[in-house]
C-alpha cells in the first residue's frame, strides 16, 4: 500500500509541475510533440533478417518504413510516404532477435494514426497495430486586466486540452464559457476578488500532459472605497468628540485618576 501510494503521489508531482512525459500502454503509444516515437514490433527471438516487413499508416495505407532482406525504403518517394522521408530509422542490431521496430523522430501531430507492421511472406501473415497520438498544449498566455478581470489563452493545442483556472490552494475557479477562435485557440475568462497567486492550467488526458501559467494579482483599493472608509472614520471622530464634551459637561474630568460617579440621565 505504501509503495502504491508513493507511485501516486510521483505521477501527481510530475502532472501538476507541467512535466511531460511519452507512455506505452497495449497498443498504444503517446508523446508529446517533437519528441521521439519508438513503435514496437517484434516476432520473439525469430531473425527477421532475410525477411521482409512493412510499416503502413491508417486506411490510406501510407508506406512509413519498409525493410526487404537488407534492402531500405525510407528515403522518401516513390517508396516511402514524403511525411515520413528521412525520419523512420530501425534497429539493424536487433534483427536477428526478431525486432522490427521502428523509431519516428520528431514527431508532429499529423503523425497520429493507426500503424500496422506487417510480415507479408510469413503463413500465416502476421500484423501488428498500434495507435500513435502526438500533441501538446504550449504554455498557457495569461493577461490580467482591471478590478481583477483575468484571461488566459492556450494556442493551437492537439489534442484539445481542458483549460480551468485555479487559486494558489488547488481550488478551481468559476469561469465563463470558453471561446474557441477559428485557429483552434482556447481563450478561458475569470474575475477574482482578492489578492494572490492564480494559475491557468491546460490539461490533456489523452496524452498524460498538464502546463500552467501562473501569475500574481495584486488588488488596489478603488477611490470610491477609499472616500467610504474616510468617511466612516470621520463619522466616528466626531462621535468621540461629542461622547467627550458631553462627559465634560457632565462632571467627568479626564485629568484624575478616578472618575467620579456621574449620571448622564
Amino acid at each position: 500500500m505504501e509503495l502504491l501510494a508513493l507511485l501516486f503521489l510521483s505521477f501527481c508531482f510530475l502532472t501538476l509541475s507541467g512535466l511531460t512525459f511519452g507512455a506505452e500502454s497495449g497498443s498504444h503509444v503517446i508523446v508529446k510533440e517533437d519528441d521521439d516515437a519508438i513503435l514496437s514490433c517484434s516476432l520473439n527471438n525469430m531473425n527477421i533478417k532475410p525477411m521482409l516487413f512493412d510499416w503502413r499508416k491508417d486506411t490510406e495505407r501510407l508506406q512509413v518504413f519498409m525493410y526487404n532482406n537488407g534492402i531500405l525504403h525510407n528515403k522518401g518517394p516513390p517508396n516511402q510516404d514524403k511525411q515520413f522521408s528521412g525520419r523512420v530509422s530501425h534497429f539493424p542490431e536487433e534483427l536477428e532477435h526478431g525486432n522490427a521496430s521502428i523509431i519516428i523522430r520528431k514527431t508532429k501531430v499529423i503523425d497520429s494514426g493507426s500503424y500496422t507492421c506487417e510480415f507479408p511472406h510469413l503463413q500465416p501473415e502476421r500484423i501488428f497495430h498500434i495507435e500513435l497520438i502526438v500533441g501538446a498544449s504550449p504554455l498557457p498566455v495569461v493577461r490580467i486586466f482591471h478590478n481583477g478581470r483575468l484571461q488566459c489563452e492556450v494556442r493551437s493545442a492537439s489534442p484539445e486540452p481542458t483549460v480551468e483556472w485555479w487559486d494558489s490552494d488547488n481550488q478551481r475557479l468559476p469561469s465563463e464559457d470558453p471561446v474557441v477562435t477559428e485557429e483552434g485557440d482556447i481563450i478561458l475568462k475569470t474575475t477574482v476578488t482578492r489578492t494572490g497567486l492564480y494559475r491557468c492550467v491546460a490539461t490533456q488526458d489523452s496524452i498524460k500532459h498538464q502546463i500552467y501559467t501562473e501569475t500574481f494579482v495584486q488588488l488596489e483599493v478603488s477611490d470610491s472605497t477609499g472616500w467610504v472608509v474616510a468617511g466612516v472614520v470621520s463619522v466616528v471622530l466626531v462621535g468621540v468628540l461629542v461622547c467627550v464634551a458631553v462627559l465634560k459637561a457632565r462632571g467627568y474630568n479626564c485629568k484624575k485618576d478616578s472618575p467620579r460617579e456621574t449620571s448622564l440621565f
